[in-house]
């Protein structure tokens, strides 16, 4: 037995090594500060978003940086923690491993850029008004827009300066906007990129339009805010049928441990408790896309 799993952990050790060589060869810092001395002249458009892994894009969201530059290293935690797992718990804590992590990763990850960009939005109207007052004072559209971004706060500060560092590289005020819009998918930057391109093209009264912007986000906002409070109950009774068989679990090992322990040295026990747990993963997604699309 001992040798086998020794014979194993040197398997996942090589697997998890070769994986950050091919890693390093495909990612050798020398090309990537060619390349990135090569980029430093030329605009960064929404293309080149779209290009991104998908993993960056949603890092980058969530304002949480790059992982790609230590792919390598926390792949080889993840290995060696589904190792470890698998030498100390069995296969079910190999396997628990296996799946929780990416899962859990994926969760924080959508959650810190729900909450961001949600802050970012109640922000947006704020810098709007100080590019409307800007413009009244005399100020470009794009000189407004641009010193409005240098006098706004995290997070939106922070995000949108990407649209600042692509003017000053020499793309279009309307198309730095429309990179900044399809980098975070939401509808209330997708409006100011198409209010900047309209301007640009067809010319107009740019404080009015920016006015009616304003009116219309929070206009926005406010229908959202009462379709939540319309809803609190709905959702309320889905996060209560998501922690009830949790919370009795839990209940059940305070009072008689045991209980839950005879049952999972039982192979019957077990299968029905694994039975259960996938159950109640299947119905917590579930009553979680429901949720969502209230």
């Amino acid at each position: 037995m001992i040798p086998a799993l020794l014979l194993y952990t040197i398997t996942v050790l090589m697997f998890s090594l070769s994986i950050a060589l091919v890693y390093r060869a495909l990612h050798d810092p020398t090309t990537s500060r060619v390349l990135d001395r090569l980029g430093e002249s030329q605009p960064q458009l929404a293309e080149k978003i779209q290009s991104m892994a998908w993993l960056d894009r949603a890092f980058l969201q969530a304002g949480l940086g790059r992982p790609s530059e230590h792919l390598s290293l926390w792949l080889s935690l993840w290995a060696a923690a589904i190792m470890l797992a698998g030498l100390f718990g069995g296969w079910v804590f190999s396997l628990a491993f296996v799946v929780l992590p990416p899962v859990l990763l994926k969760l924080f990850v959508s959650w810190r850029y729900q909450r961001r960009v949600r802050r970012m939005v109640e922000q947006l109207p704020q810098l709007l008004d100080h590019c409307v007052r800007s413009l009244k004072a005399g100020r470009t559209l794009a000189d407004a827009v641009l010193h409005a971004i240098n006098s706004s706060t995290d997070p939106l500060k922070s995000s949108i300066s990407r649209v600042s560092r692509n003017v000053q590289l020499g793309v279009s005020l309307a198309d730095a906007v429309q990179d900044f819009a399809e980098l975070y998918e939401r509808d209330e930057f997708r409006m100011f990129a198409l209010g900047l391109k309209v301007n640009h093209r067809y010319g107009g009264n740019a404080s009015e339009l920016l006015e009616n912007l304003i009116v219309l986000i929070r206009e926005r906002d406010q229908g959202a805010r009462k379709l939540k409070a319309m809803t609190g109950e709905t959702r309320i009774t889905a996060l209560v049928l998501a922690l009830l068989p949790l919370l009795v679990g839990g209940y059940f090992m305070l009072t008689n441990p045991t209980y839950l322990i005879n049952m999972w040295n039982d192979s019957g026990g077990q299968h029905m408790l694994l039975t259960a747990f996938a159950m109640q993963t299947i119905g917590s997604l579930g009553l979680w896309r429901m949720v969502r699309s209230v």
